[in-house]
């Protein structure tokens, strides 16, 4: 039965999680025990609860309560819902609520990263990407665009927090990632599990994206690098290979995000 709950000035301490916390308080809210993260708007929402977190707490507007989440709720179970007009939950929590309703999950433990890998055909993996912007964009093109899973390097953004959450449409819920032990040595690791590495980076030591051998590697790869400076140099030395996307206009890279969507359509395909 749902437990809805008129947000009031006595109940503003549960209330900061969704208002005032940071991303890292949230991440640790129940130490040592696993922390939070929230999901904001309800497609977002009902992923993460079709992927089987489990919801703490939820905040949204009146008129969302028999709306757009009327359907959400009850998969939610007992949990709190608070709930208010726009202007009370802005006056009470400092926050204004933009996108219909947020809801705060539980964490559960990360995914084996040699039983996430053991029947991958296809892997993206992330060096030290930092911008929460970037890496829920690279995850709705590696859910799109026949990645079986994503890696990322331990200094790479959270996937759960809320803006890489949001901008990936959910599908961080939908694709499994795990994070590699290391931020730098991870090529051999990846040989290990039986995967041929690819350096997406702008070399003249390299093959284009077209290589016809690379469409007929078993087990491939596809490692990105940061924002900016790119890939480490040791990673591309490391790597099997070191792949360019063909450029026109004098055009020296893309954005991280971008020539993701192009790694995954050209190198994805079966």
């Amino acid at each position: 039965m749902s437990n809805i709950i008129e947000i009031n000035n006595s109940n503003t301490e549960v209330l900061q999680i969704f208002a005032l916390l940071s991303e890292p308080q949230l991440l640790h809210y129940f130490e040592p025990e696993l922390g939070l993260f929230i999901a904001e708007s309800p497609k977002v929402i009902e992923r993460a609860l079709n992927a089987g977190y489990e919801p703490y707490a939820l905040l949204m507007e009146h008129k969302d309560v028999d709306g757009q989440m009327n359907d959400i709720i009850p998969r939610c179970g007992d949990v709190p819902v608070y709930t208010a007009d726009y202007d009370e939950i802005t006056a009470v929590t400092g926050f204004k609520l933009i996108r219909g309703a947020l809801c705060a999950f539980r964490r559960r433990q990360p995914a084996d990263i040699t039983e996430l890998c053991r029947n991958a055909r296809r892997v993206a993996v992330l060096e030290n990407v930092v911008n929460p912007t970037n890496i829920g964009a690279i995850f709705r093109s590696a859910a799109a665009l026949n990645m079986d899973a994503v890696l990322l390097t331990p200094a790479c953004s959270d996937p759960l927090y809320r803006r890489s959450s949001r901008v990936s449409m959910g599908t961080v819920f939908q694709i499994p990632w795990a994070y590699l032990s290391s931020n730098n040595d991870y090529p051999q690791q990846l040989r290990d599990m039986g995967f041929i590495t690819a350096a997406m980076a702008l070399s003249d030591n390299s093959v284009s994206i077209e290589a016809p051998e690379l469409k007929t590697i078993d087990k491939l790869a596809i490692v990105l690098g940061t924002e900016g400076e790119g890939l480490a140099d040791k990673t591309i030395a490391d790597c099997d290979y070191t792949v360019k996307i063909p450029m026109s206009h004098d055009v020296d890279s893309l954005n991280v995000a971008a020539a993701s969507a192009v790694a995954f359509w050209q190198l994805g395909r079966p």
